[in-house]
């Protein structure tokens, strides 16, 4: 069996993007653009397959489409929540998660947050909600389709995201300052599911890691 065969059994190479993450992947389901789009087809270009993409606006959907086998590869950030399903690549690009809160929050450092009482607003399903779920001791957090919309709609101490995202959000809104410090560094990788062979997965890390290296991947950021 070859390695084309073996990741895309339907003679197709369908890549699940999270078109909910404007850093990774933009655009629409029907003309999708971003350094995910242009990883997924080099990988088919290499393979000489066509590719096929199935968008979603959540991470966690993205996750779930590949996990019940709508998709062959993903673009995930490695979380041990699901590298019981996913087998990883190393990671193509690091993301940084920071917080925003009200501007007269006596929170002012990453340190500041993990407080009983702390009700924190995250994107269901994200890395970061996975990661503060995993790592917060006192604080809680409070799941919606977005973070800073959870944050606002329940009047919440914090917001969790990405940063250049939260970094527009305050930057459009007076009323919250940012947390410039990061909690935590996302590393977004490419998955498929563990049931690939060995060969396989090998294939897709020494592409990833070949992308990387030679400025694919930072040409296609600048992008």
């Amino acid at each position: 069996m070859t390695v084309a065969e073996d990741l895309a059994p339907t003679g197709v190479l369908r890549a699940s993007i999270n078109l909910g993450n404007p850093v990774l992947a933009r655009g629409t389901p029907a003309d999708p653009g971003g350094v995910t789009v242009d990883i997924a087809r080099e990988i088919a270009a290499r393979l000489d397959l066509p590719v096929e993409f199935v968008c979603f606006d959540a991470a966690r959907k993205s996750f779930e489409a590949m996990k019940d086998g709508q998709a062959d590869i993903c673009f995930l950030a490695i979380e041990p929540a699901r590298e019981e399903e996913v087998a990883f690549t190393e990671p193509y690009m690091v993301i940084e998660g920071v917080f925003a809160v009200p501007v007269d929050s006596p929170i002012k450092t990453v340190a500041d947050v993990d407080q009983p009482g702390v009700r924190i607003g995250v994107k269901q399903g994200s890395a970061y909600d996975l990661y503060l779920t995993r790592t917060l001791k006192h604080a809680v957090v409070v799941r919606g389709n977005e973070g800073v919309e959870v944050f606002r709609e329940q009047e919440l101490d914090v917001a969790a995201g990405i940063r250049e995202p939260m970094t527009a959000f305050v930057a459009a809104n007076d009323d919250v300052r940012l947390i410039d410090e990061r909690f935590t560094e996302i590393r977004q990788a490419v998955g498929t599911t563990r049931s690939r062979r060995p060969e396989t997965v090998r294939f897709l890390s020494e592409v990833v890691a070949e992308l990387r290296e030679n400025g694919f991947v930072a040409r296609s950021l600048g992008r």
